[in-house]
């Protein structure tokens, strides 16, 4: 995919509990397909041997590969290792120790879909790799506290980029959360840096991905031939987590896209 906006869809909110109901099973089959894939992390793997571990898992629970229905994806999830911060294409490359591997799972099912991603890192690995993978994890959770009905869109990012920042590392501004539910990518943007001119309220029943995508050091992006990997010019290691989420009339929101 471009490093351009993706063509957006106009927002979905929940508007009945078919929907609901549609979007929990969704998230479920991603959440379960992203911990499979991830148990079978390790030393000597290859990225497309996980790939099949995910593309089973999906057609066992009756699922489909969301990247590859709506833009064509040559895998069923993206894997990104390193310096790739996303859209990785699975393939022949084996892991190793130390590497930091991102597992990036987008699910259609029953006319719904779901978006997850987590960075893993292969043991043993650099202490700088797994405080970068903790802080994309911790960016996560700050921006799911943030996500109150009510209040402005931008303190997603204002939280987000609060705890990147505070950790020393660089948020990659060109990447964002986005909203979900009847496609992959739907209004609105969700940032993860503060914004003031970003305007929009978060109202009940928003269906949206909140993904801190993080580098080690800079922030510049190439995209590499095969017209899908993005990775960080300048070689920095990355991390990416990534929930999708209901904002909720009162209270924290709902993690569609968690295991417990």
């Amino acid at each position: 995919m471009s490093l351009e906006r993706l063509p957006y869809a106009h927002a979905v909110s929940i508007e009945s509990d078919a929907d609901l109901e549609g979007l929990r099973r969704v998230g479920r089959v991603v959440a379960l397909t992203l911990a499979e894939t991830r148990r079978a992390v390790e030393p000597g793997v290859s990225t497309a041997e996980l790939d099949a571990v995910a593309a089973n898992a999906l057609e066992r629970y009756g699922a489909r590969s969301a990247p590859a229905l709506v833009y064509g994806f040559p895998a069923a999830i993206c894997i990104s290792v390193n310096d790739e911060a996303v859209h990785g294409i699975p393939g022949a490359r084996r892991l190793s120790a130390g590497d930091l591997v991102t597992l990036d799972v987008t699910a259609e099912l029953g006319g719904y879909m779901a978006d997850a991603a987590l960075t893993v890192p292969v043991p043993p690995c650099a202490p700088l790799a797994e405080r970068l993978a903790g802080t994309a994890e911790a960016a996560l959770a700050q921006g799911i506290g943030a996500a109150r009905a009510g209040r402005p869109l931008n303190a997603i990012g204002r939280a987000v980029g609060r705890a990147v920042d505070g950790a020393g590392f660089t948020v990659l501004r060109q990447l964002s959360g986005h909203g979900i539910g009847r496609t992959i990518h739907e209004e609105p943007s969700v940032l993860n840096y503060d914004e003031p001119r970003l305007t929009g309220r978060l109202t009940p029943g928003l269906v949206i991905t909140i993904e801190p995508i993080i580098s080690a050091r800079g922030e510049g992006l190439s995209q590499d031939a095969d017209g899908w990997t993005v990775r960080t010019r300048d070689g920095s290691l990355t991390a990416h987590a990534e929930h999708t989420i209901v904002v909720t009339r009162r209270g924290s929101p709902l993690v569609l896209t968690s295991v417990n």
